[in-house]
């Protein structure tokens, strides 16, 4: 956020200093060397943000677009849980029939 703010008060001092400079204003030289500075600053903030989103990236591993190999793994993973649930319910079903079926009881 404070990067945003930083840039957009950076591109209303250049219009600022472009619009003195083109009026012949007294006002034109302090609002290009502020201007300057604050794109300085602004590059610095834009920066910050960029390497910050890096660092966090690799420590913590986030890949924002997942490979065809993660998205395979869940599929794999979700059939699995299917197969369970359905394996689940059948059990359910014996057991409210009274162990119907069964050719032996535990």
């Amino acid at each position: 956020m404070r990067a945003v703010l930083v840039i957009a008060l950076t591109l209303l001092q250049a219009m600022t200093a472009f619009l003195c400079t083109m009026a012949g204003s007294w006002l034109a030289l302090p609002m290009v060397i502020s201007s300057v500075v604050s794109t300085i600053v602004a590059t610095w903030g834009v920066l910050d943000v960029w390497v910050t989103r890096q660092v966090w990236n690799q420590r913590h591993g986030v890949v924002s677009v997942p490979s065809s190999t993660a998205r395979a793994l869940r599929r794999e993973r979700r059939r699995a849980r299917r197969r369970a649930r359905a394996d689940e319910r059948a059990r359910e079903r014996i057991r409210r029939r009274g162990g119907a079926g069964q050719l032996s009881h535990p």
